[in-house]
């Protein structure tokens, strides 16, 4: 039952997405799309799937290609995963290509850009290399965020937004306290301009405050777990008291998303490369097998 009141509630955004002022977007079939929005895998069920593969090939029926690669986060130029991606891209060829997550900085060299922006920022140095434009895969943050708040309120969601990108920077980067409140402040800098907001913290004070409200572990703030934003988990069976459920419903909208965004462009005859988290890809294949097929 559950399952079927996401895909109808999933069907239903996406017909309202695709389209603007009563007419369906002529780079894709609405209709199409919002039938094929079904299999989405929710999260709930994703421990039922199966022998999940982590890559997806799919040829279109107007002649476009997708090749679409599930990562692994990492930041180390040695990751074999580094030489399949580019084996990948050589054979394809693409014509555009998209990345996961916001476009942070590239270097001059694969192994320096791998070790500042990860997988994301492999795919924009090949695409930069060889003259590919490259799009991000991300929804607009404004809408996203207008969608989780539809059942949390405003200071949880950005104590999630904060906080998920806290243990990132503190995991990935391994950045110290310092710098952690540092690059926290300057990004609540920037969010506090953001409308839909009204009412959340808008400085570390602000979030310290918010943060004890509803946690006494971790001590502090900067050392909330990575648990916490785990999709597949409960916020009960980690301790995040919502975190984990605001991130289920933002990666479900995401994932929606994702799956819009590539098909379409496939079915316009586009060579399409992306690159994303691991488990998004087993996740949307069976919606993208057929919409594109």
């Amino acid at each position: 039952m559950r399952k079927a009141i996401l895909s109808g509630l999933l069907a239903l955004q996406l017909v309202f997405a695709l389209t603007v002022n009563g007419r369906q977007s002529p780079s894709a079939d609405a209709d199409s799309l919002a039938a094929c929005s079904d299999k989405l895998v929710p999260y709930a069920d994703w421990p039922k799937v199966k022998d999940a593969a982590f890559s997806l090939d799919v040829s279109g029926k107007t002649g476009g290609r997708l090749y679409y690669f599930g990562a692994e986060h990492a930041t180390d130029p040695t990751h074999t995963q580094f030489a399949d991606i580019e084996r990948a891209w050589n054979a394809l060829k693409p014509t555009v290509a998209y990345y996961e997550g916001p476009n942070r900085p590239i270097a001059e060299s694969k192994d320096e850009t791998i070790k500042g922006a990860g997988e994301s920022g492999f795919v924009r140095f090949l695409a930069k290399r060889d003259g590919v434009p490259f799009v991000s895969l991300e929804p607009s943050p404004t809408d996203e965020a207008a969608h989780v708040k539809r059942k949390f309120t405003p200071e949880q969601v950005m104590l999630f937004y904060v906080l998920r990108e806290t243990a990132r920077l503190r995991e990935r980067r391994k950045l110290p306290e310092a710098e952690l409140k540092a690059a926290v402040a300057q990004l609540l800098e920037r969010a506090a301009k953001m409308k839909g907001f009204e009412g959340a913290f808008t400085d570390v004070a602000g979030l310290e405050t918010a943060y004890r409200k509803y946690w006494t572990t971790p001590a502090n703030w900067w050392e909330a777990p990575q648990a916490w934003f785990d999709p597949i988990k409960s916020s009960r069976e980690t301790g995040g008291i919502f975190t984990n459920d605001i991130n289920t419903m933002s990666s479900e909208y995401r994932n929606l998303h994702m799956y819009r965004t590539l098909a379409g462009a496939t079915l316009e005859g586009k060579r399409v490369f992306a690159v994303v988290g691991r488990n998004h890809v087993p996740m949307q294949s069976p919606a993208l097998r057929c919409a594109i097929r």
